[in-house]
């Protein structure tokens, strides 16, 4: 059996193999809620063999939304709505996950197709960001956030600790918090947005105070025997020596109750040399992997099945992420099936109905 199609079991999550969608931001929620889009999105990814699949980037509150379409989990009605998606996940043969999020300074934004900056300060849609400083992310998103004041930072934290209870009660059995790609998180660890002099800022313990508060305030809630990983940006790749800093974080976010992290990109500037490439994280991952002694994923220019099986295989990561190869192809895992010569790779990988038809007549 192929690496990538080897069941991987967390806690007491059991992956039918190693393929994960990643959360994809739909930006056509109605005041959070979610609607037949969502659900029909979901499904069909479900049904189409991957193993884990986490619902886009989950609002913690209204301001932490990303755009006004963002998905949202910070009422009860909104919890009620997910559990419909939950139910069509698990149909399809998925293990149905959640990242929550706050969007910090980069919210309050037009959606991506209708211009993907900062709307306007006159735009009844729009709110205030908050962050920890008031340092603007710059580029296309130049609103200044509020600074955000202590009391903030409890409210926030709370905020999280209540979306995991409704998303535990939803029915999803896997939790994400975004602490990556310069939302709240992000910025509080990185030193290009959190210039604050106070206990959750200044040298690297203050900038991590934030999110290891959250991990452990979730940690709480969430239950012991269900998975609870972060997305976090080990690497800037602003040209600083940021990785170990990273690493190091992982370390302790380990240390607060997170069972597996999804190595990512900060984010936090847009002045950034990013060297895009193939599985341009892989080599991070596997030093995270290494060093911290924790289950990682990663994505980013992964897309190709031999590339997957390889990523596992070589050890550098326990799962691989994918985000638009799923989208051009939710059938992706049955296209790698084949690829890697699993025996029967319609059954290994798709509902019954399509797999009776594709063994039946396979060429």
């Amino acid at each position: 059996m192929p690496n990538l199609f080897t069941p991987y079991q967390l806690k007491d999550v059991t992956l039918r193999n190693r393929i994960v969608v990643s959360p994809m931001c739909q930006y056509v929620a109605d005041d959070g809620l979610i609607n037949d889009w969502h659900r029909s999105h979901l499904a069909g990814l479900a049904r189409g063999g991957a193993g884990l699949v986490i619902a886009e980037a989950t609002a913690v509150s209204p301001e932490g939304r990303i755009t006004p379409g963002c998905t949202g989990i910070w009422s009860d009605a909104q919890a009620e709505a997910w559990k419909d998606a939950v139910r069509l996940i698990k149909d399809g043969g998925a293990v149905p996950g959640i990242q929550i999020a706050h969007a910090g300074r980069k919210a309050s934004a037009n959606r991506p197709w209708e211009g993907d900056d900062h709307m306007a300060d006159d735009d009844p849609r729009g709110w205030d960001t908050i962050a920890p400083s008031a340092v603007p992310h710059g580029a296309n998103l130049p609103k200044v956030p509020l600074a955000m004041t202590i009391a903030d930072i409890k409210r926030v934290q709370a905020d999280f600790v209540a979306a995991a209870r409704r998303a535990r009660d939803a029915g999803f059995e896997w939790l994400e918090l975004h602490l990556a790609h310069g939302y709240l998180g992000q910025s509080f660890f990185s030193t290009w947005s959190n210039k604050r002099d106070d206990e959750y800022g200044g040298d690297f313990d203050g900038r991590a105070r934030f999110l290891l508060e959250t991990i452990a305030a979730v940690r709480e809630v969430w239950p012991d025997n269900l998975p609870l990983t972060a997305r976090f940006g080990v690497t800037e790749f602003d040209g600083s020596d940021d990785l170990d800093d990273g690493i190091r974080m992982v370390g302790l976010m380990k240390d607060s109750g997170l069972d597996l992290i999804d190595v990512s990109i900060g984010f936090t500037t847009p002045t950034a040399e990013i060297p895009w490439g193939p599985a341009l994280l892989a080599p991070a991952a596997e030093r995270v992997r290494r060093e911290v002694d924790i289950p990682t994923t990663t994505s980013w220019f992964i897309s190709e099945p031999q590339q997957a099986d390889a990523l596992i295989a070589d050890g550098k990561a326990d799962l691989v992420t994918l985000g638009r190869p799923l989208l051009a192809n939710p059938h992706w895992p049955y296209r790698a099936a084949k690829e890697l010569g699993v025996d029967k790779p319609a059954f290994a990988t798709l509902p019954a109905p399509y797999a009776h038809w594709l063994e039946r007549y396979r060429s």
